[in-house]
């Protein structure tokens, strides 16, 4: 499902339009991944642009704020947990993006994307690795990325109470190991993530000698094999916990 939003200034469009993109939420395993495209007005400063994961949750949102009034455009989309299990946590970013660019009220002429992956628009692509901690428009994407991505998994916390999302955010912290363990993955969990699969694997696995007491006792490698773990995670490693 997608999920989007955008916005505008008011402001005269500039001659050439060039958006920064990025995304929030890659490396999780539960939640989806979102991302976010901002074009900047060029007469307008946003003071205390930076990485997002680089700002204190208070600094960003209060830039969150600042981003939306200032920006010449904005537009904030998402991929959902089933999405990346289909295709791929690589493929749903990037689609994540797509969907972020193409609802923006601006078309741009170019995108800056963070990373050295890039999405494919109908306009010219430009990948900057860093880009977030380089480009001012990235900066800004990964900003409303990052907190609108914070607000959807504390609107998680509610609906499923006892995996700490608030507190997490859906990374694959030592809190939200042991609820795994303890309550079992949810319809927000990505399958196609090893941890996930391996708890949901252990939990079919004693179910079925529940039922069966007779049957072969659990040698407690059920699911992913550490081969598989990397497969699943692979890019993912630059997400933090912020």
């Amino acid at each position: 499902m997608q999920n989007n939003a955008h916005g505008q200034s008011g402001f005269l469009t500039p001659a050439r339009i060039v958006a920064g993109v990025d995304e929030a939420g890659r490396g999780c395993l539960a939640g989806p991944v979102y991302a976010a495209a901002v074009v900047l007005d060029p007469k307008v400063e946003i003071k205390g642009l930076n990485d997002s994961k680089k700002l204190s949750a208070a600094a960003r949102e209060k830039l969150f704020e600042k981003i939306q009034q200032g920006a010449l455009s904005w537009s904030i989309a998402r991929a959902e947990s089933h999405e990346i299990d289909s295709i791929n946590i690589l493929q749903a970013s990037l689609l994540a993006m797509k969907r972020a660019v193409e609802t923006l009220t601006h078309a741009p002429h170019e995108a800056l994307v963070d990373g050295n992956q890039a999405p494919k628009l109908n306009c010219k692509v430009t990948t900057i690795i860093d880009g977030d901690a380089l480009e001012p428009s990235i900066m800004a994407a990964s900003i409303l990325a990052k907190v609108a991505r914070d607000r959807e998994m504390d609107r998680l916390d509610a609906e499923f109470p006892g995996y700490g999302f608030s507190k997490h955010k859906g990374y694959g912290t030592a809190q939200h190991m042991t609820a795994l363990k303890q309550l079992g993955v949810t319809s927000i969990h990505r399958m196609s993530f090893a941890p996930c699969a391996k708890v949901a694997e252990g939990s079919r696995l004693a179910s079925t000698a529940r039922r069966d007491p007779e049957g072969p006792a659990m040698d407690g490698r059920a699911g992913g094999s550490k081969e598989g773990f990397s497969c699943a995670m692979d890019g993912s490693a630059k997400d933090v916990v912020s």
